[in-house]
Formats: structure tokens, sequence, C-alpha cells
């Protein structure tokens, strides 16, 4: 059934020519690219609504996140947070809770003549406290237990 009317219906979409296509009688608001009206440049007018650029100078600061650090029982090499010097920590030893537990553990074992004093002259069953060599700031601690 065929709609009487006084359209014509296209048999086809039209091309993209055909779509995209300047009208030369349609008069356009800016110079199509090709196209220069007065012989100058083709600098187009900026938007309506939009501040013109600025031409601040631009600050950059630069910061350094150091990760945590981790301490063992050796030395590290770290940046100390206090004195903002490159160092390798300084160990001191301090009797902790692996040491106390391992007198106890001797005692209960049978070394009661001065033998479950052994522990306390082991540094690998001590506590270690990391320190910096140049400003003796205490940078962390290690317990065994």
């Amino acid at each position: 059934m065929s709609a009487v009317c006084g359209n014509i219906i296209p048999s086809a979409p039209p091309s993209y020519n055909e779509a995209v296509g300047i009208n030369m009688n349609y008069p356009q608001p800016y110079p199509v690219s090709g196209q220069n009206p007065d012989g100058k440049g083709m600098n187009r007018p900026p938007h309506m609504g939009q501040p013109p650029p600025a031409n601040n100078p631009i600050t950059v600061q630069t910061v350094y996140v150091q990760q945590p650090v981790v301490f063992y029982d050796r030395p590290v090499q770290m940046c100390c947070p206090s004195c903002n010097q490159v160092i390798v920590t300084r160990l001191s030893y301090n009797s902790g809770a692996l040491t106390w537990l391992s007198c106890g553990g001797l005692c209960v074992v049978g070394c009661i003549a001065g033998c479950c004093l052994i522990p306390f002259c082991i540094d690998a069953l001590k506590d270690v406290d990391h320190t910096c060599p140049k400003c003796n700031t205490l940078l962390g601690s290690y317990k065994r237990l």
C-alpha cells in the first residue's frame, strides 16, 4: 500500500559528500578549511564562554617518597628521616622476650648453676635497635618474638 502525498521517498540515503557537503547558498559562521575569504591567516575566534588561556608560570615541587623500611638483625642502608643523610644503621642489642624465655627454658631443664644466663650473652637471641650513626636517632627496632 503506497501513501499518497507530495513527498517523494528517496530510494537510498544520501552519500557522505552530499550529507557533509557545504551548501554555498548558506552562510558559514567560520571559514571552512581551504577557504580564506579575507586572504589573512586562519585564526579562528575563541569560543564564547571560555576564558583566555593564562600564561601563569607553573611551579613544580618534587616530593620523594621513601618506601617503608623493614628492619631485621642486619644493618640497613637508608635515608635518615631526622638528618636527611644516607646512612647505614648502627645496631644495638637489648634483652627481649626471646632472651628471657630462653633463660626460663634453661632453668626448667635444670641449668640452674648459671648456665641459664647464657642467652643474655648471645646477640642472636636479643632484640635489635637501629639508630642513625650521625644524629643518634632511633629509627626502628626488630623484635625477635
